[in-house]
């Protein structure tokens, strides 16, 4: 809207609508004062560049929240609340038509009543609800019920563009569930946006690591299942869910995450899965799979705490050696301090030993190797030389820690270079000679490659996929 175009039809609009600067009274007067270039002119196109910021308690500073906080507070107010979605849910249900067998119909009293009665497992009745659908004579009609109950503020969600783009069926109808749930994602991320905007103290449009903590632990009273969480590790929570927003969403690590990349990366759906309100529709393992969980956040402390041995506060790569049952190379623990670790102090007891954020990292590289943001962290491991490729002797040295725990299993002798002549022809390479990390993230098969370099259970796991698959394969048919 406020943006200039750079095509050439715009450009000659605005030369027939605006006069020749030579023309111009005020701009012959200002020239006189600002020249060709230097003093005041030069000045003022640099102050354009730089604006200062108001200082921390100054009128300007406290003028600037206010404006903030009433912009935030109005956009908070257009907002549908929870009142407001059940009232467009009734609106929905009640003027939607029902397709099944004997034709479309009207909603009846039986129908409403079976829905009001499944009404916690809305979700669950995916496969039902699409069943009840709506032109886009119904869809106007509900635009106006709602917009008479509700407020002109759930007008914009009624409007033609919105309606194009469901599926339709034959007929040109819709479902009202994608339709309900479009709402529902919408006016979620608007008020997550807007809680986000006022934690933004810089108002930047970034995140820092404090900011992203205070927001999640607002969040807490609110997601179903983190709300027996003990108030002692609340901290501890918010630390260690933060810190996944900043490994994906700011990989440069800069200390800030744009709150837009935050908006719409997995983490925040991830996170939102904690509304679920019964523990029976989720399963431990789903707990576990998911960083957000007070399971998995649990278990992250305890792994911590289990490795520091001699309990100061960081690990050491002894004490690394350990993790996952010290099924990793030596040279890959050797590679992720090199690369990951931060020297400590010249002199000081904690030099050359991982922190827990930098502990937090190595998990989460582990765990999302298929990830762009994973497999970067770990092929600036597997790069030996950082010369961003890696060549055969680079898959030598590397699988060579792997082959050594391989038999120190018990495993069969296998060779070396059939290991490395099956790893390029799973990537690939543009260059036959080495392989690049966009060669990785294109072939699809970056994190298997990656865990059969740094991990023998990985290792293990791609020897046996046949057999793995197949056992996955047998409760299903039963």
């Amino acid at each position: 809207m406020y943006s200039g175009s750079s095509d050439g039809e715009s450009h000659e609009a605005v030369s027939r609508k605006i006069p020749p600067a030579s023309s111009m009274l005020w701009v012959r007067n200002l020239r006189r004062f600002i020249g060709s270039g230097a003093g005041l002119g030069s000045e003022a196109l640099m102050g354009l560049g730089t604006i200062k910021k108001p200082e921390e308690g100054s009128i300007s500073h406290r003028v600037q929240r206010l404006a903030k906080y009433r912009f935030l507070k109005k956009q908070s107010d257009l907002l549908l609340n929870a009142d407001d979605l059940d009232a467009m849910w009734v609106c929905l249900r009640e003027n939607c038509v029902i397709d099944d067998a004997t034709g479309a119909e009207k909603w009846n009293a039986f129908d409403q009543l079976v829905i009001a009665l499944c009404a916690p497992f809305v979700f669950r009745l995916d496969y039902l609800f699409r069943r009840f659908l709506m032109n886009y004579e119904d869809f106007c009609h509900i635009a106006s019920v709602c917009t008479e109950q509700i407020g002109p503020k759930c007008r914009r969600f009624f409007s033609p563009s919105n309606f194009m783009k469901f599926e339709k069926d034959e007929s040109g109808r819709i479902a009202i569930l994608p339709f309900y749930l479009y709402v529902m994602r919408t006016v979620s991320l608007t008020q997550a946006r807007i809680d986000m905007s006022e934690l933004d103290e810089d108002s930047d449009g970034f995140l820092q690591p404090h900011e992203m903590e205070a927001y999640i632990r607002g969040l807490i009273p609110n997601l179903a299942q983190l709300r027996d969480m003990p108030a002692a590790f609340v901290q501890m929570y918010c630390r260690i869910a933060a810190h996944k927003f900043f490994f994906f969403c700011d990989p440069h690590r800069r200390g800030k995450a744009c709150i837009k990349k935050v908006l719409l990366s997995n983490c925040l759906q991830e996170l939102m899965e904690l509304h679920q309100e019964s523990e029976e529709e989720v399963t431990d393992t789903e707990q576990a799979e998911n960083w957000f969980s007070l399971t998995s956040a649990q278990r992250i402390c305890d792994m911590f705490l289990a490795l520091d041995k001699d309990m100061n506060g960081t690990l050491s790569k002894q004490e690394l050696r350990e993790y996952a049952d010290g099924t990793l190379t030596e040279i890959f623990i050797e590679r992720a301090f090199d690369e990951h670790v931060r020297r400590g102090k010249i002199g000081g007891g904690n030099a050359r030993e991982m922190d827990f954020e930098s502990f937090l990292d190595f998990v989460l590289a582990l765990e999302n190797k298929d990830t762009p943001e994973g497999l970067t962290y770990l092929f600036r491991c597997l790069d030996l030389n950082g010369r961003g490729y890696l060549t055969t002797a680079d898959i030598h040295t590397l699988f060579r820690d792997v082959h050594q725990k391989w038999i120190d299993g018990g495993n069969y002798e296998l060779c070396i270079e059939d290991v490395r002549d099956e790893i390029w022809d799973m990537v690939k390479p543009a260059d036959p000679l080495r392989i690049t990390l966009a060669d990785l993230l294109s072939c699809k098969q970056g994190g298997t490659v990656a865990s059969m370099l740094i991990d023998v259970r990985g290792f293990w796991a791609h020897d046996n996929r046949e057999n793995l698959l197949q056992e996955e394969e047998e409760p299903e048919e039963e």
